[in-house]
Formats: C-alpha cells, sequence, structure tokens
C-alpha cells in the first residue's frame, strides 16, 4: 500500500471523538496517526493500520 505523509486515511473503526479521518505524520514500520476531529496523536504497527484502513485521500502538494 502506497502511503505517504501528509495522506489522509479513513479508517473503518471511529475514534471515541468521532472522527474517522486520521492524518499521516510519519511512515515506516510503525505510522504516527494524527486524529482530525480531536488532535490526538498515536504510533500504530504498519500492519495493524494497513488492515484497518478504508479509503487514502492522497496529499497533492507532496506529489
Amino acid at each position: 500500500m502506497d502511503i505517504c505523509l501528509g495522506d489522509t486515511l479513513v479508517m473503518k473503526k471511529e475514534h471515541p471523538c468521532g472522527s474517522k479521518q486520521w492524518k499521516v505524520l510519519r511512515t515506516g514500520a510503525d505510522f504516527r496517526l494524527k486524529c482530525l476531529g480531536c488532535g490526538h496523536e498515536i504510533m500504530v504497527p504498519r500492519f495493524k493500520a494497513e488492515k484497518n484502513i478504508r479509503q487514502v485521500i492522497k496529499n497533492i502538494s507532496t506529489e
């Protein structure tokens, strides 16, 4: 899966704040994601994040 910095991920499950959208702040073996609803940041292993992604919204400025 081709996920770059600045992309927005729409996940299958929603965050407790109600948002399903996360911004990618770091990639690698782990992803650092920022919730676009409340601003909470988490680190998630790549395989776990990729399993829960419903849609990737590409950031136009990074391409």
